[in-house]
């Protein structure tokens, strides 16, 4: 019983790390380096956490978090200084919709999961409750 609090445990360090890798992207979507290079847009890899259990039941972990690869946005601004010979300049990769999607995504997974403790609990409260 305790295994299904470590397991959703888990879950809501991954979703909440997912919630601030979209954050992070959305408030950094219009954003340029020091060098006049547009943000990159954040993605968050998980795998399987088979730690604290002996088959193929278990948690998640947050196995990295890598650049997106999809292509920059190219906006035609001729008179921009970071505009190239044919005046386009490069912005972010970053998708607003996508990011407010992933969020609700990572939320309601969270919210799941916290539900799921809530009924774990309850449970190991009324299996404590029956000797009485």
């Amino acid at each position: 019983m305790l295994n299904i609090l470590n397991i959703s445990g888990s879950a809501l360090l991954a979703q909440s790390c997912r919630i601030n890798v979209s954050a992070s992207n959305i408030a950094n979507a219009e954003s340029f380096d020091k060098n006049g290079i547009p943000y990159q847009a954040k993605q968050v890899i998980f795998k399987l956490d088979t730690s604290n259990c002996n088959n193929k039941i278990g948690g998640v972990k947050i196995k990295k978090i890598i650049n997106d690869k999809k292509p920059w946005k190219l906006i035609y601004d001729p008179y921009n200084p970071n505009a190239d010979e044919y005046g386009y300049i490069k912005t972010s990769n970053v998708n607003i919709i996508e990011e407010m999607v992933n969020t609700i995504s990572a939320s309601r997974s969270y919210q799941a999961n916290i539900e799921v403790i809530n009924t774990a609990r309850t449970m190991i409260l009324k299996t404590l409750n029956l000797g009485q």
